[in-house]
């Protein structure tokens, strides 16, 4: 069994891995393909490094399929392709006794507090699982967790049919967050920098703003005829687009955070007490998130082969991230950790 170990400054070591036998409440998966996300990059970039403690098999967006299960798991059987809610929870404190086991108190990430997916062989508790339908191949089940924080964002903010939405970033999970916002109905408009992030939302069918050739809230006010946006997704991170969200909201508007900032922002309160706004947060996902994804995907609701950019073998996973440290607006890198060499 083959594992790429992140070992620092920017590196990964594929080497023997260790095939661990399934608990009686764990299973034991073939790892298909794995997403490398933001948090990946930004382990890679070295500024985890105290919390992942190298050398560490990271990764947490992944498709597999079951091969081995404990003498008391019920909820999936041998040979069921599956997705993997990778969050480990106490089920103890006053968090996972509320029903909100995604924010427990102890939450401890899978793929970044303990070792995660970019191995053959994977064995983790198999109440994280998600079964796939047939309808939906391992390549795009890599997609599902990610698509999942923006169903969860989505439902966050109560979006509704016929409402207008601003997502404020068009990285990979703000277009996910349009397109989980178009499919409710919503009228959505997406404002980023990035050209190549802007021509690929408008390809998918998105309404765009660059804010440094546009005036943002000039377009707001334009599009949505004087009242301005019901529902802002903040999902750049950036002062900016605090300064922004306030401006483009619409009396009594929702805005959702779902970026992490570096640094304390500098937020305009008075608009909230003079506009009656609404500010929500948003963290990971919840189980219904994952269904939520998994459908969209299975009916066509949304298609997410667009989004993925490239496909490298497990051998290959150092080439991987340095491409897309040096192709930022890239969409969705995978890695396929079945096939060594090169993927079929």
């Amino acid at each position: 069994m083959q594992a790429a170990f992140y070992i620092g400054n920017k590196e990964f070591s594929v080497s023997s891995g260790t095939v661990i036998a399934p608990e009686s409440d764990e299973v034991r998966l073939n790892v298909g393909f794995v997403g490398i996300c933001g948090t990946d990059m930004h382990i890679y970039h070295g500024v985890m490094d105290q919390r992942v403690a190298p050398p560490k098999i990271i990764g947490h967006e992944l498709s597999g399929t079951v091969v081995d299960i404990g003498s008391n798991v019920k909820n999936v059987s041998v040979g069921d392709r599956v997705v993997v809610r990778p969050l480990d929870y106490c089920g103890k404190c006053p968090a996972c006794d509320a029903g909100h086991s995604h924010i427990c108190h102890q939450l401890k990430f899978m793929g970044i507090d303990s070792p995660g997916a970019f191995q053959q062989s994977w064995t983790i508790k198999s109440r994280t699982l998600h079964k796939l339908p047939d309808a939906v191949s391992l390549e795009h089940g890599a997609l599902i967790e990610p698509l999942a924080v923006a169903c969860h964002d989505v439902a966050r903010s109560r979006l509704k049919q016929g409402e207008h939405a601003v997502i404020i970033g068009g990285g990979p999970i703000g277009q996910l967050v349009a397109q989980v916002a178009k499919s409710t109905g919503a009228h959505v408009l997406i404002s980023e920098v990035n050209e190549s992030r802007l021509a690929f939302a408008k390809k998918n069918g998105i309404k765009t703003v660059n804010p440094v050739s546009q005036n943002l809230n000039a377009e707001v006010q334009s599009w949505t005829q004087g009242k301005g946006a019901d529902v802002i997704f903040e999902v750049s991170g950036v002062q900016a687009a605090i300064d922004a969200m306030t401006e483009i909201a619409a009396v009594r508007a929702r805005i959702c955070m779902v970026a992490i900032h570096s640094e304390k922002p500098q937020v305009d309160l008075f608009q909230f007490f003079w506009k009656e706004l609404e500010l929500l947060g948003a963290r990971v996902y919840e189980g219904q998130d994952f269904e939520k994804a998994i459908d969209l995907i299975a009916t066509k609701a949304i298609d997410v082969e667009p989004y993925i950019s490239s496909i490298s073998p497990l051998s290959e996973i150092n080439s991987a991230f340095a491409n897309m440290a040096d192709n930022p607006q890239g969409m969705k890198a995978l890695v396929a950790c079945q096939n060594i060499g090169k993927p079929e």
